[in-house]
């Protein structure tokens, strides 16, 4: 059998000396009994952790290569993309009442708040075109159809399937290719089709109750929604306070293809839409 040495430490000594790097086995403790002390750490001389002892504490994952590229495309984002960020509160609260309704009359599907937002998204930008573009050295890129990318979690990282032609398509089939691309994600069967392409990407946290969030834009593309969660605060309407359901928005704008003004006209556009809801099924 093999032994185990004990090592007696207080607790203060032992979290300075894991601050530190030291080994307390390499020290000689000035306590009762041969107990390390704090001032036996601060005092100390000692040889650092070896490495193995480190590694021992901690769990090694090996990046894939999806990975490997997302991480490289974002850092290339944040260093080289100028980001500006602009932000609204939507009022929700007419939006969750027609989900209910279709939801409760519909057979086949179940649409999600986030169906709504890319549709809406689809139709700001047609009605804004000039925030559906790309940037290069030559030329700004405005595309002519309305692709959306849309952020999901997948085991290897984000990735972000493309809806083609969204403005053109319904809530319904919206929320059907959404759940279709979802599931080839989390099973890794995404075709490059299925995630090439797009010129706006909107990435969701509601779910997981964000409230708000900054998110890196997905180059080549110039614009990225971040979505938080709805929830219940106070508002003013007219000289009342009331209640109503609102939910943050943030949009991240790389200032060289696509300049405030117009990011400000994309997301009023975008609010009218989805604070007056009917016009998305239109």
């Amino acid at each position: 059998m093999t032994s185990v040495l004990r090592i007696f430490a207080s607790p203060l000594a032992r979290r300075l000396a894991a601050e530190k790097g030291l080994d307390l086995a390499s020290l000689a403790g000035s306590g009762p009994h041969g107990r390390i002390v704090k001032a036996d750490v601060e005092t100390a001389k000692a040889k650092p952790l070896p490495v193995a002892a480190i590694l021992g504490q901690t769990e090694v994952i090996p990046n894939t290569t999806l990975r490997k590229t997302i991480a490289k495309r974002l850092t290339e984002s944040k260093q080289t993309i100028p980001h500006f960020y602009l932000s609204v509160d939507l009022d929700i609260d007419e939006l969750l009442e027609l989900r209910t309704k279709l939801n409760q009359r519909a057979e086949g599907f179940k649409l999600s708040v986030n169906d709504f937002i890319i549709k809406a998204s689809a139709k700001a930008l047609r009605q804004i075109p000039a925030a559906n573009a790309s940037w290069t050295d030559e030329a700004t890129i405005r595309y002519s159809d309305v692709d959306i990318s849309v952020a999901v979690a997948a085991p290897g990282g984000l990735v972000t399937p493309v809806i083609r032609r969204a403005d053109a398509k319904t809530v319904a089939q919206i929320s059907n290719e959404v759940k279709a691309l979802a599931e080839k994600a989390r099973a890794g069967k995404l075709m490059p089709e299925d995630y090439q392409g797009g010129g706006f990407t909107i990435s969701n946290l509601g779910m997981y109750g964000i409230k708000s969030f900054s998110a890196i834009i997905n180059p080549p593309q110039a614009c990225i929604l971040a979505v938080g969660a709805g929830e219940k605060r106070p508002v003013v309407k007219g000289d009342q306070i009331g209640i109503a359901t609102l939910c943050t928005v943030t949009l991240s704008v790389d200032h060289r293809a696509v300049d405030g003004v117009v990011g400000a006209e994309f997301l009023k556009a975008f609010r009218a839409l989805i604070e007056d809801p009917l016009g998305l099924l239109l």
